[in-house]
């Protein structure tokens, strides 16, 4: 089988290093290119993190893009609360050896999608949307290439992490997320309405523990330094992960079931923005302009996460 083509773009983030984990693990993607954004911890640090990761996986043959230090229209925030100033907190990781290439994102993004054959390769988002939009802006050509986009974003019923309404990463760039809702590219979005669900309880993270690798032991080292923050915050078993839903969707597609609808960001008000209207019921003319996945398959995800992460040294 020919293996996917996917160029994952990410804000590491201990949720992205998992997801990034989890793509390389498996024969049925070939991860192109890891672009960084800031989202999580700066893009100075985003992409210092990323190469760390490869480095673990010892996967130094991807190269790492450092892609947009801002958003397009908002002042930017964090989430260093949560993931630490690192942004992945938790393990003792050397520091990278391998070089991060001197390439803007949003250009490797641009060249990346028109040199590839049309309906190719889908791009994963991990993070604020930023890079995208941006290539969008400089290229719009582009949309039409791309087999998809794959995103971790916003939330249905599930309101906000970061504010009342919002989910962190369309909160972080809500110009950069209504962009692309507005790229007539094929979405999917995998919503708080499905992380929500797919939460690192003991029995789970006592799984990945046992795992002997390297990968599998800084995972559960993050996950333990990131989760205490959601335990404390939501009162759950155990705390969710967010990205990896994005590639196990890819994987096992069957693990989530959601339906196509129409999804807008709103920008303006001041205590909604970043918010992703979602109109599940079909209630206006709006066109569907995205799959939006709402509910999990959690035990399915978590079995799908230990098979792979068992694979990496």
């Amino acid at each position: 089988m020919t293996a996917h083509r996917i160029i994952i773009d990410t804000d590491p983030g201990v949720d992205d290093a998992i997801a990034i984990m989890l793509a390389l693990a498996s024969d049925r993607l070939k991860v192109e290119a890891l672009v960084t954004v800031a989202g999580n911890v700066t893009v100075e640090q985003t992409a210092r993190n990323a190469c760390m990761i490869l480095e673990l996986a010892q996967r130094t043959d991807i190269p790492v893009h450092a892609g947009c230090a801002r958003p397009i229209g908002h002042t930017r925030v964090s989430a260093s609360h949560v993931h630490g100033v690192t942004g992945m907190d938790g393990p003792d990781l050397p520091a990278p050896t391998m070089p991060v290439q001197p390439r803007h994102g949003v250009d490797y993004l641009i060249d990346a999608i028109r040199d590839a054959p049309r309906h190719s390769l889908h791009l994963v988002m991990l993070g604020p949307m930023t890079n995208l939009a941006m290539a969008l802006i400089k290229a719009p050509d582009i949309a039409a290439r791309l087999r998809g986009v794959v995103a971790m974003g916003g939330a249905r019923c599930e309101g906000g992490n970061i504010t009342p309404s919002a989910e962190f990463n369309f909160y972080a760039d809500p110009e950069a997320a209504d962009i692309v809702l507005r790229s007539g590219i094929a979405l999917t979005l995998l919503p708080l309405d499905v992380t929500h669900q797919c939460l690192t309880t003991p029995a789970r993270l006592a799984r990945l523990r046992a795992l002997p690798g390297r990968c599998a032991s800084a995972a559960v080292a993050m996950l333990e330094a990131a989760g205490r923050f959601d335990l404390n915050k939501y009162g759950w078993a155990g705390a969710p992960l967010h990205d990896p839903c994005t590639i196990a969707w890819l994987l096992q597609p069957d693990l989530f079931a959601g339906r196509q609808v129409n999804v807008s960001i709103s920008l303006h008000d001041p205590l909604t923005r970043g918010m992703s209207v979602v109109d599940w019921w079909d209630t206006t003319d709006r066109p569907a302009n995205a799959l939006f996945m709402h509910d999990a398959n959690a035990d399915g995800f978590y079995d799908l996460l230990t098979r792979h992460l068992a694979r990496l040294p």
